[in-house]
């Protein structure tokens, strides 16, 4: 009888680590994945954006910011590119000055447009 119950202790061990590895394992998912409620949408649109230095070791302060689907909304993605700037900025050098070369403010004919992607240039300030 010992033996049995010894089992018993045992699958349970195994299936409550089991158990605790699945837990651990969707928490850790749930906080990289983005929820559609928290996207910021620009215009009624979402923008996918990504924003990079330029040469981090040269010129780390200099970014570009690329906007996909600007067909969508130019002054979405407009604003959309302008907000990654300024995350990018305030991320890397605690500061949300840009000088843009090109950017949000830019007039629509200057802008940078191709295959549907809309690219900002600017320089972080620091404070």
């Amino acid at each position: 009888m010992l033996g049995l119950q010894m089992l018993g202790l045992k699958a349970l061990a195994g299936r409550a680590s089991t158990l605790s590895a699945i837990v651990a394992l969707t928490v850790a998912s749930a906080c990289t994945v983005t929820s559609s409620s928290d996207r910021v949408l620009f215009d009624g649109h979402f923008f996918r954006t990504k924003a990079k230095h330029v040469d981090k070791k040269a010129m780390p302060t200099e970014f570009t910011v690329v906007v996909n689907g600007v067909s969508a909304s130019l002054d979405g993605a407009r604003e959309a590119g302008r907000f990654e700037g300024t995350k990018f900025c305030i991320n890397n050098f605690g500061s949300s000055s840009i000088a843009w070369k090109v950017g949000p403010d830019t007039e629509p004919q200057n802008l940078r447009i191709t295959d549907d992607k809309l690219t900002f240039a600017g320089t972080c300030q620091r404070p």
